[in-house]
């Protein structure tokens, strides 16, 4: 125990020194004349890490900001600045991890992942740096921001990815519990069309209505484009309803659409209000046909002894020597990078849509049964892939466990990373200075 607190306090010592140096260099830069320079000083130790007041302030700053644009309310400024502290100290603790276990996310991991988050925003990614500095927020200071939450991520799956384990049986109890039913139900895009009655309308008023929604319904069989039906039309009401659940659909449309598939439509429905005429845009979750295509592939990477040309060069003469009559798992086994598929020929099995990256969904899809892709470049390489075979598969039963299965595992593993991070706080020496 003596032990421990000696080291703790020369550990304390020697970043107090540091911070010091560091400040004092700082104040050995002459100010402008006639102003003030106000220096950094160090608000708590966590473990082998400092928390600096400039850290402190930056996150209180930017956790106050977006809770505004949220239009949150924040609790009194102590405890408010104490929980933005907190939250630091953990994530001091993770980074450390990271440093330690030698976790890195490279340029081209970070400037893809730039790129999703601009096209998440609708943006490309020169207007979302621009974006960003409108907010007062240089895209330096976000790469690394999103370059930091990336580690952070990484440490926790490797600490708690490991310990979320869910078994069938898990999935068969959810699947038939009411909550596990609500969330595999089939789900619906609706779009609504009403042409109005007056509660006193007379017969003739009322035929004539439903000849008119009988007319559209029969348009929109026809191929007609829904919202064109409305458009300066003051006689029709309606609109898109968005995803609705079947048990969330109004009474007088669930049982109308529930043989539908998507692109269908039906009417007219009546109601007191008038009658009604139904699109079923999609279906989610009920009779999913998808089609699934079986590939085998070789991944290649460059390299500090190979080129991305001599990269794209080798994947070309591979192409060649397979079309030529070599056999494309033994190509495959000797110089496919893929450590997944290399040692099973390139194997892939069969694949779904959105199971690759895009540029893989594409190149795949773009080849037809038995031939080889041209070379073609992904985030992880380049590639050449062969298409054995296409199936049309009904997946709805696969689907519903996926909900399932990823429903459960994300609860278990929020459960284990609120266990761990408490953990490691527990664990971990916090000298708290002044915040």
């Amino acid at each position: 125990m003596k032990f421990k607190s000696f080291c703790t306090e020369a550990l304390t010592a020697v970043l107090l020194l540091q911070s010091a140096l560091v400040f004092a260099q700082a104040d050995a830069v002459p100010s402008p004349a006639g102003t003030s320079q106000t220096l950094d000083r160090v608000v708590a130790i966590v473990d082998e890490d400092v928390i600096l007041f400039s850290e402190l302030q930056a996150a209180v700053d930017r956790v106050a900001m977006n809770a505004k644009r949220a239009g949150r309310e924040l609790p009194p400024d102590d405890q408010f600045r104490r929980q933005v502290f907190d939250q630091l100290v953990i994530e001091s603790l993770q980074l450390q991890l990271a440093d330690r276990a030698g976790a890195r996310v490279s340029d081209a991991e970070l400037n893809d992942a730039m790129e999703r988050v601009a096209q998440q925003n609708g943006m490309t990614l020169e207007k979302f740096a621009q974006s960003l500095s409108s907010d007062g927020v240089s895209y330096t200071e976000a790469r690394e921001r999103i370059r930091r939450e990336m580690l952070l991520q990484r440490v926790q799956q490797g600490n708690v990815s490991q310990r979320v384990q869910i078994t069938d049986q898990e999935i068969e109890n959810f699947l038939e519990s009411s909550q596990g039913q609500s969330l595999t139900s089939p789900q619906y895009h609706i779009k609504h069309l009403l042409v109005p009655v007056a509660s006193d309308a007379d017969s003739s008023a009322r035929a004539s209505a439903e000849q008119k929604a009988s007319d559209l319904l029969n348009k929109l069989k026809g191929g007609a484009n829904f919202d064109t039906l409305l458009e300066g039309r003051s006689d029709v009401q309606g609109g898109d309803l968005g995803w609705r659940r079947a048990e969330d659909l109004p009474s007088l449309i669930a049982p109308a659409v529930a043989n539908l598939r998507s692109g269908q439509s039906t009417g007219p429905l009546q109601s007191p209000s008038g009658y009604h005429v139904i699109q079923v845009v999609e279906v989610r979750g009920k009779g999913e046909v998808i089609q699934q295509t079986k590939a085998r592939h070789i991944l290649l990477k460059a390299s500090a002894i190979r080129t991305e040309e001599q990269t794209r060069a080798l994947a070309d003469s591979l192409r060649v020597q397979i079309r030529n009559g070599a056999v494309f798992g033994d190509l495959a086994r000797k110089h496919s990078e893929d450590i997944g598929s290399a040692m099973e020929g390139g194997e892939l099995g069969w694949t779904s849509p959105g199971q690759m990256v895009d540029t893989f969904q594409k190149a795949m899809d773009q080849t037809t049964v038995g031939d080889i892709s041209e070379p073609f470049r992904s985030r992880y390489g380049w590639h050449i892939v062969q298409v054995e075979d296409r199936r049309l598969q009904d997946v709805t039963d696969d689907m519903r466990r996926n909900l399932a299965r990823n429903y459960l595992q994300q609860k278990k593993y929020q459960e284990e990373l609120d266990t761990w991070l408490r953990k490691i706080r527990d664990e971990a020496y916090v000298d708290i200075k002044k915040l």
